[in-house]
């Protein structure tokens, strides 16, 4: 690993994997590919697109760089969701969470070679950023890169979803409610998106055990690069941190247990998130 340390509190990876998936990225046929790297909370996903972007700009090219976490509903919005569905919709992040419109939109325009906003999410505020804040590409991008936790994972069966699988679901959710809505709405309305895909690497941490260590990391690092409490913008402590990735358990282990057969390529990681190698001679790339 270098030395560089990202906003997720996660270390660069070494230049042969990201030379590799940037010449896997721009290998792909269409005019502007879409590439997308998924991988739990911490896993360093967004490590890894910033220096994908950074190579590919070193290099001539013109980047876009989104994440699924751009998109969340507004705080207004999730809290209607939780006065009319089930109160656990206040929290973001879980399937029914995002604004579908927009990501599609978003990336339709992208690929249209049109001028584009990329929407921004602020999580200390838990709102998104105002618009007069995202970023604006100005032209045809030659990559687009998207990166979020739980991308192209599939649904679940009605069976799976009976047993509750955490003491937030337990205790929050006992007629199941809330993880039937999320479900249907990950098998709804998620593959309209999934389908702009051009192509996904799966970043395949030791198991979901380490993430609830691994984002409170991500937490102190967030916090530590914008330390101001203004305008409520606090963040979470250990025990919110805790309770929060409850909220993402039940996709994360579905995520854990179907993308290594659907992404193009899995990089597995071990608990300090370093990559397991390929056997020599094997290019990340291939």
């Amino acid at each position: 690993m270098t030395a560089d340390t990202h906003a997720s509190g996660t270390t660069g990876f070494d230049q042969p994997l990201v030379a590799g998936a940037l010449e896997a990225a721009l290998s792909l046929p269409q005019q502007v590919p879409v590439f997308a790297i998924a991988g739990l909370q911490g896993t360093g996903k967004s490590t890894l697109a910033a220096q994908l972007a950074g190579l590919a700009q070193a290099r001539g090219r013109r980047v876009a760089v989104l994440s699924i976490d751009d998109f969340y509903l507004t705080r207004a919005e999730r809290e209607r969701l939780a006065r009319d569905v089930h109160p656990l919709l206040a929290n973001r992040g879980p399937p029914g969470t995002h604004d579908l419109g927009l990501a599609t939109e978003t990336l339709d325009r992208l690929l249209a070679g049109e001028r584009t906003a990329l929407p921004r999410f602020d999580k200390l505020a838990d709102e998104r950023a105002p618009t007069m804040q995202w970023p604006t590409v100005e032209g045809r991008c030659d990559l687009v890169l998207l990166e979020g936790w739980f991308l192209k994972t599939p649904a679940q069966s009605a069976d799976e979803l009976r047993a509750p699988i955490n003491a937030l679901e337990r205790d929050e959710d006992r007629d199941g409610s809330w993880r039937d809505w999320c479900n249907a709405a990950l098998a709804r309305d998620y593959p309209a998106l999934w389908q702009r895909i051009d192509a996904l690497w799966w970043l395949q941490g030791p198991g979901f055990e380490v993430v609830p260590e691994w984002r409170w990391q991500q937490e102190r690092s967030l916090q530590a690069a914008d330390p101001q409490d203004v305008g409520g913008r606090t963040g979470m402590d250990r025990a919110q941190v805790a309770r929060f990735v409850q909220l993402f358990e039940r996709v994360s282990r579905q995520a854990l247990r179907t993308l290594p057969a659907i992404a193009e390529r899995t990089i597995r990681l071990d608990a300090q998130r370093r990559p397991t190698l390929p056997p020599k001679g094997t290019s990340f790339g291939a």
